[in-house]
């Protein structure tokens, strides 16, 4: 990769394991958090930390690139991200609940968007000590380590995560295939595909530009294709930053993947 672009990815990276650091203070391992508990329109939560470590990533990040656009969870929404080129797309603690709970299973997501597709991204799991990163064109990494997608080329035997009501009805539509227990943070649940952990991962309708930019990049990275039912991929920096379902697998099985979600969502269960 050219130098600058390695050299704004360590400071990235440096910047998300602070992050992670910081919300970590806050986090106990089977037990419910120390940090207050507040609850958003439409009843999710959000806690004090994740407040914090979004002060600290725009500040930060804003510094390295303070021509970017930024678009977080949980800071508030500006028409000014429509006229930006660039912006960085963050979630301070993508996996709330589980954060809240002590379910090591939540992360900080970052990642940097160029005209609509993202062009650098890290996901780091602070209580698990795991980072991904991902480069356009230079590939993806967990914890230093190149990782690929899946080599599975039949849904069948394939171990799938999703939303339980569409993996129920796909089933019920006679595919036989494995269950991955669920997985709190959805951009965690995608870069699973990446690293070929799960074979296909789908994403219930109302991902937000958040949950998913930063895991979309790595999949890409790894050799999977991460797009929505009709094999479109995610375009970023909307006026409202929303998808659909959307789906998640190696290169070689994606088609199969939609075909199964699509037909569980014609039987009229889908996520």
């Amino acid at each position: 990769m050219p130098p600058e672009t390695g050299e704004l990815l360590n400071a990235m990276r440096d910047a998300a394991l602070k992050a992670g650091a910081m919300a970590l203070a806050w986090f106990k391992a089977g037990g419910a958090t120390a940090a207050r508990i507040d609850w958003k329109h439409g009843g999710s939560p959000v806690s004090e930390a994740d407040y914090e470590v979004d002060v600290y990533l725009r500040e930060t990040l804003g510094a390295l690139l303070p021509d970017a656009g930024w678009l977080s969870e949980e800071t508030a929404d500006s028409p000014q991200r429509l006229g930006k080129e660039r912006l960085f797309i963050v979630d301070p603690i993508d996996g709330t609940r589980a954060f809240i709970k002590g379910d090591p299973r939540w992360a900080v997501s970052i990642a940097l968007v160029e005209r609509g597709r993202p062009r650098l991204a890290l996901l780091h799991l602070p209580a698990t000590g795991d980072m991904f990163e991902a480069v356009e064109g230079a590939g993806a990494r967990l914890n230093g380590r190149v990782i690929s997608a899946s080599g599975r080329t039949d849904l069948t035997g394939a171990l799938v995560a999703g939303p339980p009501r569409m993996l129920d009805e796909m089933a019920s539509n006679g595919l036989d295939f494995a269950r991955e227990p669920r997985v709190p943070s959805l951009a965690y649940r995608l870069a699973k595909v990446g690293s070929g952990e799960i074979d296909a991962g789908i994403a219930s309708t109302d991902a937000w530009d958040w949950d998913i930019a930063a895991a979309d990049l790595i999949v890409h990275e790894a050799g999977g294709l991460l797009t929505d039912m009709e094999g479109r991929v995610p375009a970023y920096n909307a006026v409202t930053p929303r998808h659909g379902v959307l789906g998640a697998a190696p290169a070689q099985l994606h088609g199969a993947l939609l075909a199964a979600v699509r037909r569980a969502m014609a039987t009229g269960k889908g996520p």
